[in-house]
């Protein structure tokens, strides 16, 4: 290596960014000369990641997936200037450490949010009509027990949305497309808000939830909504009502659903999160026919990774260029440190 080799990668900006970022995001970086990157393993330990950020000699920034990033992490990357998540969950950074440190937290706003719609809805679609359950009448020649297993229909149906961001408005807009009636619980949006949305805004989730015959999630995951819907809060569940989770594990204390599930008090649920994931194999819910479950996609599809992969990547690069997004800091305080130091 030259000199000016050398001269020209020490002014670099390595960037740490995990192996599932999509390929319009490495295509972004690969036209930087002026960015070292490094890829790592997405199911990478903590332990290992560390010692991988401890290594280099700078750390300018990380593009996460599932890997979690806290004091711990911050205090390996020597020169630390963004982190930047892949998708809009920040719930395994430390996002207050961060902001201690002037270090922005940058998510993909927007990017999948009409994904997780989309498959919101069709998790109602599907438990109300009962596919997977029609699907293995044919495929186990029980075809004469159909008249058992009768499917429903959604139009006129209450549905009860809890979060009213990004998703959770796309999802009452498509429901409210196929007739169903949709109240919303958001204690941090004003109900002139979600009646200007054309739906019915409510003060109490306890005393909406018997009303509900869909309840579908769609808050982050805080100190306030760890354990929302617990043992207390699914007994009030509509008897027949249909659970939908979205949004993150932890948020619903499974063991309890299981046990409404299993005494017919819920019709069904569809989960798409769990804790830990993956789920451990002997857990309940994954052995009922009336439950449909997924591994954490309900927001990447190959449409949405690309874009998510893009805004992650710009994400990290404004901030590096002097001119971070900040309309998808986390933490603009930091983001406002970062602009006067």
């Amino acid at each position: 290596m030259t000199a000016s080799q050398a001269n020209a990668d020490r002014g670099k900006k390595r960037l740490l960014v995990a192996h599932i970022l999509g390929q319009t995001g490495k295509d972004i970086l690969v036209a930087r000369e002026d960015v070292e990157v490094i890829e790592f393993a997405n199911t990478i330990g903590q332990d290992e990641f560390r010692t991988l950020l401890a290594a280099q000699p700078a750390v300018h920034g990380v593009i996460l997936g599932l890997t979690a990033f806290g004091r711990a992490e911050l205090a390996a990357a020597n020169g630390l200037q963004v982190v930047s998540r892949i998708g809009v969950g920040y719930d395994a950074v430390d996002v207050p450490a961060m902001s201690e440190a002037g270090i922005p937290v940058m998510i993909g706003a927007g990017a999948n949010c009409d994904t997780v719609a989309e498959h919101t809805l069709s998790s109602m679609l599907a438990l109300t009509k009962r596919v997977h359950e029609l699907d293995a009448l044919v495929r186990m020649n029980h075809w004469h027990e159909r008249y058992r297993y009768l499917p429903g229909e959604v139009r006129g149906r209450e549905l009860l949305i809890v979060g009213f961001g990004r998703i959770g408005s796309r999802v009452a807009r498509l429901c409210q497309a196929f007739g169903m009636r949709v109240r919303v619980y958001d204690p941090y949006v004003a109900h002139d808000e979600m009646r200007s949305a054309g739906v019915d805004p409510v003060a109490d989730l306890d005393a909406a939830l018997p009303g509900a015959e869909f309840v579908t999630l769609h808050c982050p995951k805080t100190a306030e909504t760890i354990g929302l819907i617990d043992a207390a809060r699914l007994a009030r569940f509509r008897h027949g009502a249909f659970l939908i989770n979205t949004a993150r594990g932890g948020i619903v204390d499974e063991n309890a659903l299981a046990e409404k599930l299993s005494n017919g008090h819920l019709a069904g649920a569809a989960i798409d999160v769990f804790l830990p994931e993956p789920p451990v194999p002997d857990n309940p819910l994954l052995e009922m026919s009336n439950v449909i479950c997924s591994p954490h996609l309900a927001g990447v599809t190959r449409e949405a990774v690309e874009r998510m992969a893009q805004i992650a990547v710009v994400n990290a690069l404004s901030v590096f260029d002097g001119e971070p997004q900040l309309d998808n800091a986390v933490n603009r305080n930091a983001v406002a440190t970062l602009a006067t130091a």
